[in-house]
């Protein structure tokens, strides 16, 4: 009876996952800014994106876009102009004439080419698949114990968060505050409950424990360590911490791991150098879903 009762948890996350995951890109899109940008309300097109909670809600889709996409039609092939003959240099000959080189700007920066690469807007099949085997993965192993729960609500918002910061290499204070408020409060709500596995007074010092020490890290090298860095370790140290000192030991090393791995298979394959900025925040995550999975599985 109990097995059959964690299966059905473990189905409800999965569904959980992929609802909320479907959301995610629309979000991730909106929220992938530059520093000093405001939220996106358009598609790349222009049109205002609209719909439920002021257009948060809703696959990453633009209505606008499909209705007035012309069709292609083809185009008819036209004999080459004729080449007319050199000449000196001429103002009303500039539509026809080859484009002179042009000449240093000081102000290029204002028309050179943006530092991350144009954020999509369209719906995607792999975040929603992620994140619901994210959500069945860690309540398959927390099991029918009332912390799983908030493991699986706080999933996509960690997913919205990885994403972000691949796209921009930034991760928003709207966020990662109140991910971090939530967890600890969450977890209160949990611990308050029967067959509870953590320990809330040890969630909320590992949250302090783990922002301490990225907050470190910060200040040694505030080019290689993001201020967003540290409020997210805030979160996942809470989180992390829920399990003991040992689990949050494993999330963040494992943290640290992952991202280096990263930035040396990049070296290696010469698409980056050793200053090369990264973004973290995905292996900060990846790495606290290791920790609690393990952490789970041993509670």
């Amino acid at each position: 009876m109990e097995n059959g009762y964690v299966v059905a948890l473990i189905v409800i996350a999965a569904a959980w996952g992929a609802g909320a995951g479907a959301l995610v890109p629309r979000a991730a899109y909106r929220l992938s800014v530059e520093p000093g940008e405001g939220w996106r309300d358009a598609c790349p097109a222009g049109h205002p994106i609209t719909g439920p909670a002021r257009g948060w809600l809703g696959p990453a889709r633009c209505a606008s876009c499909a209705v007035a996409a012309p069709v292609p039609t083809p185009v008819p092939a036209q004999a080459p102009a004729p080449v007319a003959p050199a000449a000196g240099p001429s103002r009303g000959a500039s539509e026809d004439s080859a484009p002179e080189e042009a000449a240093p700007n000081d102000n290029a920066s204002e028309d050179a080419a943006p530092e991350h690469e144009p954020v999509p807007y369209r719906p995607s099949l792999l975040v929603p698949v992620l994140t619901a085997l994210v959500c069945a993965a860690l309540a398959a192993a927390a099991g029918a114990r009332p912390e799983a729960a908030v493991w699986v609500l706080l999933t996509p918002v960690a997913v919205l968060l990885a994403l972000i910061d691949r796209n921009v290499h930034r991760l928003p204070d709207h966020l990662t505050l109140p991910l971090a408020g939530a967890a600890a409060v969450l977890l209160g709500g949990a611990a308050l409950v029967p067959g509870a596995a953590g320990s809330w007074p040890t969630a909320l010092l590992g949250g302090l424990a783990l922002g301490a020490g990225y907050f470190v890290l910060f200040l040694i090298n505030p080019n290689g360590m993001g201020f967003g860095d540290v409020k997210l370790a805030l979160s996942l140290g809470v989180a992390l911490g829920w399990y003991g000192w040992g689990v949050l030991f494993v999330g963040a090393f494992a943290g640290f791991l992952l991202g280096a791995a990263y930035g040396l298979g990049l070296v290696v394959l010469r698409k980056a150098g050793r200053k090369s900025a990264i973004p973290f925040g995905p292996f900060m995550i990846s790495g606290a879903l290791i920790g609690l999975l393990l952490g789970a599985l041993a509670a």
